[in-house]
């Protein structure tokens, strides 16, 4: 079995990015399997070609049967006869076996696996644009529908068409070596099948492309739905939702009925033909045999040949249906799927070395593709190593856009940004990301033990690390007292999907533990603090004070407040710097903070500057 299961590595890379083209798709998801894939092509024609020599065979005993008596029956034929019998117990068996192997222990285990592996890789390379136009179920669903699609789209061109092929191939063959005039009607018979494939089976595959389309919409409507079932619950909206499901299921079993109707169609057809080819081949060779112009071998042949063509015409016709199908869902997943990356790394790009921490926005300008829209309009900034800047503004001044330029989650539509100098899309993404440690608003969590989710910031870090990281974070004493619904406790206890099992304040301490364990040279805080009640936020402010020393830190927040000691404030206005200076100047200078300022403190702008 061990033969079987180390034929092909279900996790090797893929060669670059994958085509849009259905077998370039194909070649690229399953490359590396070439050798068990010949193996099984082979093996299936083989097989085809067994069962053809068992008919034959059986035709050759029966006119043995018939042109000599019990007497001189075995005269001169024993050794034929054992080559049959062997054929039959050991060779047919042999190949059926092999197949078998390459079935259960090669393809299975290890096709889907690799064909996952490699989109989900892929789809992981994407940019935040790709993920924001479309729903996560539904990017699964489509990984899950077009690997499936494929993978049994190869199985059965190996399995089925080699199989079917050399059957009606060497079928032919034999009725030609018994009578011309049998493999004249097998081959007529042979044309009809053909024209009703190419009539039935284009159609079946545009309409499993639509029927694949309108499933995977399920998935994405439902998952929308269980992924904001607090949202729904709070707005009492069930009833609404349940009107969606229906409305993407409606969809979906329209788009099913219209195949299945073709499907009904296409098997009328194949029936009727299915019924014609043993009558048409019996009948021909039986008129033979009165004339005597045929052997009685050549019914028997001709009966089992057709009996059991007969049977795979219907077989086969519902497998290609099938296929068919397979491939309008693999086309409708390999256009999402194989979408190029709209954010690369350059090539020679590098990651940065001895990086110091300097940081500068040079005229940049980014709009989200958008003529108007909102983002950043000439933006400068030059940010000195060590130096502590805040960002403050108004909603939609462009303080989120920095940071995610920042971190090249998006590149500037013109303009340049720079780290020590370097402009950043000559670094590789995962480099720089590596010298950013952030925290975010909206923080997430995976389903995972609260040890993985605090060491993603250094897998390689030791537990006194993870443990110092959690002190400082203020997390310990939560996570020490955490639980999960199978008995895991402390760093061990998973925090559900999306971090559910915690409050807004201790996903937001979890979170400032990962990036003290990253313990990068630049700190980017997008209102870090926001989800912690005054009495965690004032201990966490320590922490904080402590992370940032030494670093370069760029910082957003609503609550002025928390940015008021930092060495340099920025204020934004319609994507541009409108102020800049200590929180002190800009008081002074009675302008944009200012006002946002004595927003937020009460109208005691006055007092709070004369201090």
């Amino acid at each position: 079995m061990k033969f079987f299961e180390n034929l092909f590595d279900p996790f090797a890379d893929a060669n670059g990015s994958p085509p849009t083209t259905l077998i370039a798709f194909g070649k690229w998801l399953f490359a590396g399997a070439e050798k068990a894939v010949v193996m099984m092509g082979v093996v299936s024609i083989l097989i085809g070609l067994a069962e053809v020599a068992a008919a034959w065979a059986v035709g050759v005993i029966i006119d043995r049967i018939t042109t000599h008596g019990r007497e001189v029956f075995l005269e001169g034929f024993i050794w034929p006869l054992l080559g049959i019998v062997g054929f039959m117990l050991v060779l047919r068996p042999a190949l059926i076996l092999f197949q078998a192997g390459l079935n259960s222990l090669t393809f299975g285990p290890g096709l889907s696996v690799l064909g996952l592996f490699r989109t989900h890789k892929y789809t992981l390379g994407q940019s935040l644009d790709f993920f924001e136009d479309d729903f996560a179920g539904r990017i699964n669903q489509k990984q899950m529908q077009t690997t499936a699609a494929l993978g049994e789209l190869l199985m059965e061109l190996l399995n089925a068409v080699s199989f079917a092929g050399a059957m009606i191939l060497g079928g032919a063959a034999v009725m030609f070596s018994s009578d011309w005039r049998l493999s004249v009607v097998m081959l007529g018979w042979l044309g009809l099948y053909i024209f009703a494939l190419r009539w039935g089976l284009p159609k079946i595959r545009k309409l499993g492309k639509e029927r694949a389309e309108t499933r995977s919409a399920i998935s994405g409507s439902f998952v929308d739905s269980i992924a904001n079932i607090t949202t729904v619950k709070l707005f009492a909206h069930s009833d609404r939702e349940t009107d969606e499901a229906r409305k993407a299921l409606l969809r979906f079993r329209e788009a099913a009925m219209r195949f299945g109707r073709q499907v009904f169609k296409f098997r009328v057809v194949i029936a009727v033909l299915a019924g014609l080819l043993p009558v048409a081949l019996v009948g021909t060779s039986v008129s033979l045999w009165l004339t005597g112009d045929s052997q009685t071998g050549a019914i028997v042949t001709a009966g089992i040949l057709a009996s059991r063509l007969g049977a795979m015409t219907g077989w086969f016709s519902f497998m290609l249906m099938g296929l068919f199908a397979d491939i309008g869902t693999a086309e409708d997943g390999i256009a999402t799927l194989a979408k190029p990356y709209q954010l690369t790394d350059r090539l020679g790009a590098k990651p940065p070395v001895d990086f110091s921490g300097e940081i500068r926005f040079d005229n940049v300008n980014f709009h989200y593709g958008r003529e108007g829209g909102g983002g950043l309009n000439g933006f400068n900034l030059t940010i000195k190593p060590g130096e502590k800047v805040a960002l403050v503004g108004r909603s939609g001044a462009g303080k989120s856009t920095v940071l995610s330029l920042l971190l090249r989650m998006r590149d500037v539509e013109s303009g340049a940004i720079s780290l020590d100098g370097q402009d950043i899309r000559a670094l590789t993404q995962d480099g720089l990301r590596q010298q950013i440690g952030m925290v975010t608003q909206d923080t997430q969590m995976f389903n995972r033990s609260v040890r993985d989710n605090i060491l993603y910031g250094r897998p390689d870090a030791s537990d006194a690390d993870l443990l110092a990281a959690c002190e400082q974070a203020q997390a310990k004493e939560f996570i020490d007292e955490m639980v999960d619904s199978k008995g895991r406790a402390g760093l061990d206890a998973f925090l559900g999907e999306r971090g559910v099992k915690l409050s807004g304040g201790q996903r937001q301490r979890i979170a400032l533990a990962r990036v003290i364990l990253k313990n990068a040279p630049i700190l980017a805080l997008d209102e870090a603090t926001s989800a912690l009640d005054s009495e965690v936020e004032a201990a966490i402010q320590d922490t904080l004070d402590g992370l940032m020393e030494g670093k370069t830190v760029v910082a957003i927040a609503h609550r002025l407040s928390t940015i008021a000691q930092m060495d340099r404030i920025i204020v934004l206005d319609q994507g541009k710097v409108f102020e800049h200076g200590t929180h002190d100047e800009l008081l002074a200078k009675r302008g944009l903070y200012a006002g946002l300022w004595q927003r937020q403190s009460g109208g005691f702008i006055g007092v709070v500057a004369a201090q």
